[in-house]
């Protein structure tokens, strides 16, 4: 079925199990276009959540860049990455580089920082010949939808996310922090709320707790607004955590997720997380020239398993500190 709402006026295709879908015709280029509608775009992602817009065809790095551009408050600079990206210019990046056959499971981008995005973008340049989706779930829905004995303990205590930082996988340090510098990384984990350690092989290891729950900054709605699953040891398909744990042990896996008080998060929660989750997720594949825009706070979004090229480029935008979304448990290094 099709909605045209009063507060956006342009027509957008709403079916259950699909993101909200907007045809567009840009005639006069896809920056004009998204430079003309970019009201109307937010008003669609404020009433809906998220929404993606096809027939802008977005063919290049620049094209697509300068249409985020166009529709961003403000792009910002990636930091604490958990895996590395290619950077195409200031603010626009490529995906998450992680195993096509892995899925990146559902989750609000950069939720262990202070600050984080408002609003992510983004666009496909090149589709992939089967699976690939960046498939969303609305989180205030998935908050009601779990155990409420599960939510208020995270409320409580907040979630704690650990990290081992080496060479050889996920984000090195100079990677995640934008230095090799181990003063300005200590500066940087003092004013962020960081517990670090250096290891003696030189690695780096870190703790910081936050809130699994906050409030939109705009509405108040509560939403389940964490990387918990994500980020757990129980989301990695089961080889690479037996290799993983053979390798580095238990405490220097590259990332890993705990309750807010530091107790191992087992596997059947983490097993429930992604169930509800599932249970909650729209997906529609990717088309090249589309563009997709997800309110990062109210709505998770995922990247599924995919065969054949895939070129989804991203932006981090709209930046909102954590302090203006009601945190639960006060900001600690752990």
């Amino acid at each position: 079925m099709s909605s045209t709402s009063t507060a956006s006026m342009v027509d957008v295709e709403l079916q259950p199990g699909r993101p909200p879908l907007l045809r567009a015709e840009a005639t006069g280029g896809a920056a004009g276009w998204a430079a003309a509608h970019r009201d109307a775009l937010r008003a669609v992602v404020a009433e809906h959540g998220c929404v993606l817009v096809r027939g802008l065809g977005l063919r290049d790095a620049a094209e697509t860049g300068a249409v985020f551009s166009k529709l961003a408050t403000g792009l910002m600079t990636e930091k604490e990455v958990f895996a590395p990206r290619r950077t195409y210019s200031d603010g626009v990046y490529s995906s998450t580089k992680w195993p096509p056959n892995q899925p990146m499971c559902m989750h609000h981008e950069l939720s262990y920082t202070l600050e984080f995005p408002g609003l992510m973008m983004f666009a496909c340049l090149s589709a992939p010949t089967d699976g690939g989706a960046t498939a969303v779930a609305d989180a205030p829905t998935v908050l009601d939808a779990l155990p409420a004995e599960l939510t208020q303990r995270f409320e409580r205590e907040g979630w704690l996310l650990t990290r081992s930082y080496n060479d050889e996988i996920g984000a090195s340090v100079a990677e995640a922090f934008g230095t090799e510098d181990r003063a300005a990384v200590e500066r940087y984990c003092r004013a962020n709320a960081i517990a670090f350690e250096w290891q003696p092989d030189g690695g780096l290891r870190t703790r910081q707790r936050r809130s699994a729950v906050v409030s939109h900054p705009v509405t108040g709605r509560r939403c389940w607004f964490n990387q918990i699953a994500f980020l757990n040891e129980w989301t990695m398909a089961p080889e690479v955590r037996e290799y993983l744990m053979d390798v580095y042990g238990a405490d220097g896996l590259p990332f890993n997720t705990r309750f807010g008080n530091g107790d191992p998060i087992g596997e059947d929660v983490v097993e429930q997380l992604n169930s509800v989750y599932e249970a909650h997720t729209a997906r529609e594949p990717w088309q090249a020239g589309d563009l997709m825009l997800v309110d990062n706070i109210r709505t998770a979004h995922s990247r599924e398993p995919f065969e054949g090229p895939r070129e989804v480029l991203v932006a981090l935008a709209d930046p909102v500190r954590l302090t203006d979304c009601s945190p639960t448990v006060e900001v600690t290094a752990s």
